[in-house]
């Protein structure tokens, strides 16, 4: 037991979990964006404030969600260790030999950057949503007889704030450099990257990066427009 434990805490441990929770976040990503394109679906909002009930009452959703929240903290704080580490080897860094060290200095302090930067804009966008939806006194809606809240009108309000747009798709477009290298690099951690699926890796990586915050950035360019 305790090997495991050892090797959890060195370099490759830190690099493993730091790729395993990055590479479940992204899923979550793509699960989070079609739920959120409900918003689409209609201009009264049932649809959306239905699917926010659900994620919201369903327990196993609800456990999962825990878990979701467990891994974002995991793989902040795996991040921070890593680049206080890389600080420590004077350079070092976690992307794999064939990458140089200028360029591997470079990544490494912006991941970190725009990885603190997501995390104000995950804390802002759970403060608006998540916590109201959860502590708060909410305008409610009846679907089909049951009594939901209305979180449609609340990101609609919210979208309708010029400095609310402008920050989210700030955000994003770091969210977008943040996958587009974290993607690639995680699976190159693992050491599942090489010559041959390198540039398919990296492939998917770039339209990762580009299709799914633009997803995300449709919702508050939208509304604000339409508002």
């Amino acid at each position: 037991m305790k090997w495991i434990i050892d090797f959890l805490l060195s370099s490759l441990g830190k690099k493993l979990i730091m790729s395993l929770t990055g590479l479940f976040l992204c899923l979550f990503l793509v699960v989070h964006m079609l739920g959120n394109l409900q918003l689409f679906f209609d201009n009264t909002g049932e649809a959306f404030n239905v699917y926010a009930y659900t994620m919201t009452t369903n327990p196993l959703i609800k456990i999962i969600s825990y878990g979701n929240y467990f891994f974002i903290l995991l793989h902040a704080v795996q991040g921070i260790l890593i680049t206080m580490y890389n600080r420590k080897a004077k350079g070092g860094s976690y992307q794999g030999k064939e990458v140089s060290d200028t360029e591997a200095r470079l990544a490494s302090r912006n991941m970190r950057n725009l990885g603190l930067l997501i995390l104000v804009f995950i804390g802002l966008h759970m403060w608006q949503f998540w916590a109201q939806m959860h502590f708060f006194q909410m305008e409610t809606q009846v679907y089909n007889g049951v009594e939901v809240k209305d979180l449609y009108s609340l990101v609609k309000e919210a979208f309708s704030q010029a400095w609310v747009v402008v920050f989210y798709l700030i955000a994003l477009v770091a969210l977008a450099m943040h996958l587009m290298h974290g993607f690639w690099s995680a699976f190159q951690s693992m050491g599942l990257s090489n010559k041959k699926y390198g540039p398919i890796i990296r492939a998917v990586a770039m339209g990762y990066a580009i299709l799914v915050p633009l997803g995300f950035a449709a919702m508050p360019i939208v509304f604000y427009v339409l508002k």
